[in-house]
């Protein structure tokens, strides 16, 4: 019975030695790949926030090409509207300084046949 006893403890011994080294080599397997897992989200979580700032960056060149844009053509408008009023400004000066010749002729003409029907 003793035989068997010393069998039955040495082999309790053998398989708790294989069970802890089996599971002291697990978690060094685990830990290496949670490491590389851990390394490659830091990678992709890199690459997209890299993604993120260039597209943030092409975003606000747009924004700012579109203002520049929208600058340009304000300023040509204004400067449309500048000449236009210029061209009405000269038009309506003209057209007052026609009628006042108008208006001295007719005043003229007016004295003329006065006086020659006096």
């Amino acid at each position: 019975m003793s035989k068997i006893v010393a069998t039955l403890i040495a082999g309790l011994f053998a398989t708790s030695a294989f069970a802890a080294q089996s599971t002291a080599t697990a978690p060094t397997a685990t830990t290496t790949q949670a490491t590389k897992a851990d390394a490659k989200a830091d990678k992709d979580m890199a690459k997209a926030d890299a993604k993120e700032a260039k597209k943030a960056a092409k975003a606000d060149a747009k924004v700012e090409k579109k203002a520049a844009e929208a600058q340009s053509d304000v300023a040509v408008a204004q400067a449309d509207a500048a000449k236009t009023k210029a061209k009405a400004h000269k038009k309506a000066t003209k057209a007052k300084a026609d009628a006042a010749a108008d208006k001295a002729e007719a005043h003229a003409d007016q004295k003329a046949d006065t006086a020659a029907a006096k």
